[in-house]
């Protein structure tokens, strides 16, 4: 079964990739979708995320990247996708997600799976990322190899 693991990737964290990898584990072939949320200002435009997600998944088998424009269930119809898989780090995200889970099931059919976040990713965002790269921290660890040399061109650390 193909499911669909969308999101806005700003960047694509450690988290993302051991989602993903439990989603492909579990239904065989997955397609990530970056999208653009109109609400969030983004580090890294859209391509460079497209080009982010793509290298950070290149050694997985059954994973495609595309971009997403417009509304997620659209997107699923034109693939033939019937489910969404998304990923829980706490009580805020459940709420979040069970609204857009129950949007996605009206409009177009499409039913969501929500895997819990794996311990070690629990408090890992895109957004605490971005702040400690910011702020000249280290986030070798919490990011693929390619996402963190891309950080480094963002924030060039002084030697």
């Amino acid at each position: 079964m193909k499911v669909l693991c969308p999101g806005s990737f700003d960047p694509i964290t450690v988290g993302h990739l051991d989602i993903i990898r439990r989603a492909h584990a579990l239904f065989g072939e997955v397609v990530v979708a970056i999208g653009n949320n109109s609400t969030k200002n983004y580090l890294f435009d859209f391509d460079e995320r497209v080009e982010l997600v793509k290298g950070a998944t290149s050694d997985l088998d059954g994973i495609t990247v595309e971009a997403m424009d417009g509304l997620l269930v659209d997107f699923c119809r034109e693939r033939g996708i019937r489910a969404v898989v998304k990923g829980l780090r706490f009580g805020a995200d459940f709420d979040f997600e069970l609204q857009m889970a129950h949007m996605n099931q009206e409009m177009g059919d499409v039913e969501t799976v929500l895997l819990p976040a794996a311990r070690a990713h629990v408090t890992l965002s895109s957004t605490i990322i971005r702040q400690v790269v910011r702020l000249g921290g280290d986030v070798t660890g919490y990011v693929p190899g390619n996402v963190r040399a891309a950080l480094g061109r963002k924030f060039p650390q002084p030697r």
